[in-house]
């Protein structure tokens, strides 16, 4: 009964432990010489989105969502426009190996057979990356990328498309370089 007990216990502290790393890692990468301030219209890169090895399910909602954040901070869509936008996504399976010994007690630090075993979970979970690079449409070169690394959760379309928007927020909050919010 109290392997069961303790067994239980465990997995529920293992998926309170993976639900909790629902957060999304950022970073951001930018020519320190470039004035952003002079960026006021995007447009996609066709090119580089059509690499992107995603379904175009996926693609179409992170545009959307990369759109939404881009208007939001005052730029406007175009076809001539001064920024390139283009992505790059990834993602790949984890597997977590827990192995959690314990043992019994007795007399002293005696042997207690009623108490006594190995306990193994192994838990697999996938890990995605996206990644969100802007370019100087005139000059060609990559001005700024931003990177969002977290877990994906793929159980229903609402909450993949949810998952989705929480990355490229993530990861535009750091755009402009220097900005303040968080």
């Amino acid at each position: 009964m109290k392997k069961t007990i303790l067994t239980s216990v465990l997995a529920i502290i293992i998926m309170a432990t993976m639900t909790s790393c629902s957060s999304v890692q950022v970073v951001a990468d930018y020519d320190k010489q470039v004035n952003f301030d002079t960026y006021k219209t995007f447009a996609f890169y066709k090119p580089g989105i059509d690499k992107a090895e995603i379904n175009d399910l996926d693609k179409r909602r992170i545009l959307r969502a990369i759109e939404n954040e881009l208007i939001a901070k005052g730029f406007t869509k175009s076809e001539n426009p001064d920024l390139l936008v283009s992505i790059i996504a990834s993602s790949r399976e984890k597997i977590d190996i827990y192995n959690n010994y314990y043992g019994g007690y007795g007399a002293g630090w005696g042997w207690n057979p009623y108490y006594y075993g190995n306990y193994n979970n192994i838990s697999t979970s996938t890990e995605g990356s996206l990644y969100i690079d802007l370019i100087d449409a005139r000059k060609k070169e990559l001005v700024w990328q931003g990177q969002g690394v977290g877990y994906l959760n793929e159980s229903n379309m609402e909450q993949k498309e949810e998952r989705i928007k929480e990355f490229v927020t993530k990861i535009m909050e750091v755009y402009p370089p220097g900005s303040t919010k968080k």
